[in-house]
């Protein structure tokens, strides 16, 4: 279980601009959940997610992950517990490395690497295999740099080598942003079948409203820092997003936008 309790974070403290974006912020996050979570840009979707994954540190409150306070625990000790997929595919993978080299540092995330070859060629079957589940053809150009994949091909790659090893939580950063309409189907069908094969309790931030309501068993939407909409089960199995739509809407009149 994911725990944030009384969070407050202020950007720029102490200066003219300093802003607080969380004041006393809470949310729990069942084991095995997959929340799909929606909002105007600056409503704190991304910083929530920073601040689970370490990224940047919280002023006040507490973060708990499977009971243990990790609140103050380093962004690459959470790491080995977190996997994140960006908006950029660049940032998911090494462009300047094969596929094989990504497949193989992916891999050994957590461990220590010691005076050994990178790539442990015992491995490659498992990596094909792998790589044949995606559909891409990919596990044919092992030896091809990443860097000239296209953007679909490296955001599935990167979804891949996130999930590679044991993990418990799985981050989606508007995973789909950047990818074109028929890539973007392609990779939330890919996401949703390793999130329900692995069990991975998932927090996806998305501002495709379809996908929002389509997948995931809980949708939040969030605005000025705080929750505005939670629902789950038979609820959120109802919501079309006609509904979550006009909610948006609403909101942003309300903001004067």
């Amino acid at each position: 279980m994911l725990e944030l309790k009384n969070i407050h974070k202020y950007y720029n403290p102490g200066t003219v601009n300093e802003m607080c974006l969380f004041r006393d912020f809470s949310l729990t996050v069942e084991d095995g959940q997959f929340v799909s979570v929606v909002g105007s840009n600056g409503s704190g979707k991304t910083s929530m997610l920073n601040i689970i994954c370490g990224s940047i540190p919280v002023e006040a409150g507490t973060i708990r992950m499977g009971g243990a306070d990790i609140t103050r625990e380093k962004e690459f000790r959470r790491n080995r517990r977190i996997g994140r997929v960006y908006q950029n595919p660049a940032m998911g993978t090494c462009p300047s490395m094969t596929i094989l080299e990504n497949m193989a540092l992916a891999d050994n995330k957590g461990n220590i690497y010691g005076f050994r070859r990178g790539t442990n060629r015992a491995r490659i079957s498992h990596y094909r295999e792998l790589l044949s589940q995606l559909g891409l053809g990919l596990e044919d150009k092992l030896d091809i740099k990443v860097g000239s994949l296209s953007g679909g091909q490296r955001q599935a790659m990167a979804l891949l080598m996130s999930t590679m090893t044991p993990i418990e939580f799985l981050i989606l950063d508007e995973h789909t942003a950047a990818l074109d309409p028929k890539t973007a189907e392609l990779i939330m069908e890919l996401t949703d079948r390793i999130v329900r094969e692995k069990k991975l309790t998932t927090i996806m931030v998305t501002h495709n409203l379809r996908y929002a309501t389509q997948y995931g068993d809980r949708l939040l939407m969030m605005h000025q820092g705080g929750i505005v909409l939670d629902m789950e089960g038979e609820e959120k199995e109802k919501v079309s997003v006609d509904e979550i739509l006009k909610l948006f809407n609403e909101i942003s009149i309300e903001c004067g936008n």
